[in-house]
């Protein structure tokens, strides 16, 4: 299983040249394995990007999420589970937003497409590939 970033979900719905060649294949992969996911947590930092006029959307964000569903991507829900290790793990981020992300994609044995540095660079089993590679 391969679970977006934030920004990499937004690369990728929109073909964004940001999101690299093998990242581009990855994703694509694992879309076409039926194994491309995100944290429901991303929906909320969209909605709330595209409240604050900092992200643009053709539609509605309630709209973009109901197709890219309907399309294939799995949406994992961020539980108990999820919210109390990214408490406990010594995660490079302070933001809920990118600790729950990076504790899915733990949780759930996938690899993280990201091109957030601190991520990429922390210490951890985490598996992941560079969005922007």
């Amino acid at each position: 299983m391969i679970l977006l970033d934030t920004h990499a979900l937004v690369w990728m719905d929109r073909d964004d040249a940001a999101l690299g060649k093998t990242a581009r294949r990855t994703t694509q992969s694992a879309w076409d394995a039926e194994a491309l996911a995100v944290s429901a947590i991303s929906f909320w930092e969209c909605e709330m990007l595209h409240g604050a006029g900092r992200l643009e959307l053709t539609q509605s964000p309630t709209q973009w999420r109901a197709e890219l569903l309907a399309a294939g991507l799995i949406e994992i829900p961020v539980d108990g589970e999820i919210a109390m290790l990214s408490v406990r793990l010594d995660l490079p981020h302070k933001d809920p937003a990118d600790r729950f992300i990076a504790v899915t994609a733990i949780l759930k044995g996938a690899a993280l497409v990201t091109a957030d540095t601190k991520l990429l660079q922390w210490k951890h089993a985490l598996k992941r590939h560079d969005a922007a590679k």
